[in-house]
């Protein structure tokens, strides 16, 4: 698959967090715009930055070329002003898609962090590539809360080339969260969306997490599963068989699952008023 990718100066880098977004964040962050991970399921494909584009969504990226300099700048004034910066990285992008190899626009951004650190920082991404940043994310974690977030939303690969052929492959996300929460930063697994999964989900998780994360395709979309019915989800699952996989209390159903497996402290679970948990 070819991606257009344009370099670009944002106007701004922090956006106020509104909506399913306000919910123990203060800000959002995405050092891209657009994604190459092109997951199917993906919300962001319904939303404004995408329906006014020509091209499809994971066939275009844009960098930030200016991001980390823009993070400076404007928490600089939020600090002047006495407010509370709780950061969510990213909501509309993955900060480590495969660009960040090379780009390094979100590494920069975290240097600056450990400048002008925030309050706190919840990193969502479903990319290995994070393991790169440990030693900024150690450095950081020294100064405010830090929370490494891996989208994992099965532990079927089969089921995750359905849906997500593009993004990097299960055991490696899981070598991800190892390292991670070996390192002594905190570690969560967004299993988010919930898609099928084998008994031993919970068994490959065990004592590689601090937190569990779970998020659906109907409350996790941002629209109450509408989004997700236009992306065609219910038809894609019906076609495989899956359907009794997007039943709306499949959280319910998950979340006693994984509880036979961890205290009920470490499961939190995205409910009707929670923000999305998918980059």
């Amino acid at each position: 698959m070819s991606i257009e990718i344009k370099n670009i100066l944002a106007k701004t880098i922090l956006s106020e967090a509104t909506g399913y977004l306000d919910i123990g964040f203060t800000h959002s962050l995405n050092p891209y715009s657009g994604c190459a991970f092109a997951c199917k399921y993906c919300y962001v494909r319904e939303m404004p930055i995408q329906r006014f584009k020509e091209l499809p969504w994971g066939e275009w990226v844009d960098i930030k070329t200016n991001a980390a300099d823009n993070y400076r700048k404007e928490i600089i004034k939020l600090r002047q002003k006495n407010k509370r910066v709780n950061l969510f990285m990213s909501s509309a992008t993955d900060p480590y898609q495969p660009l960040e190899r090379k780009a390094e626009i979100t590494r920069r951004i975290v240097e600056a962090m450990i400048e002008h650190p925030p309050d706190l920082l919840q990193i969502q991404t479903r990319s290995p590539l994070i393991t790169r940043d440990i030693d900024l994310l150690l450095r950081l974690k020294e100064k405010c809360n830090v929370l490494v977030s891996i989208t994992i939303e099965t532990d079927r690969e089969d089921i995750k080339r359905m849906f997500a052929p593009y993004a990097p492959g299960i055991k490696l996300r899981l070598n991800a969260l190892r390292e991670i929460h070996e390192a002594g930063i905190k570690a969560q697994a967004a299993i988010s969306p919930v898609l099928p999964f084998t008994p031993d989900f919970p068994k490959r998780l065990d004592g590689i997490v601090d937190r569990i994360w779970i998020d659906t395709l109907n409350i996790g979309d941002g629209s109450m599963g509408k989004r997700s019915d236009r992306l065609g989800m219910p038809a894609i699952f019906e076609a495989h068989g899956l359907s009794d996989w997007y039943r709306r209390d499949i959280h319910v159903r998950v979340e006693k699952y994984f509880k036979k497996t961890f205290p009920e402290e470490m499961i939190h679970v995205s409910k009707d008023e929670a923000f999305p948990q998918r980059r």
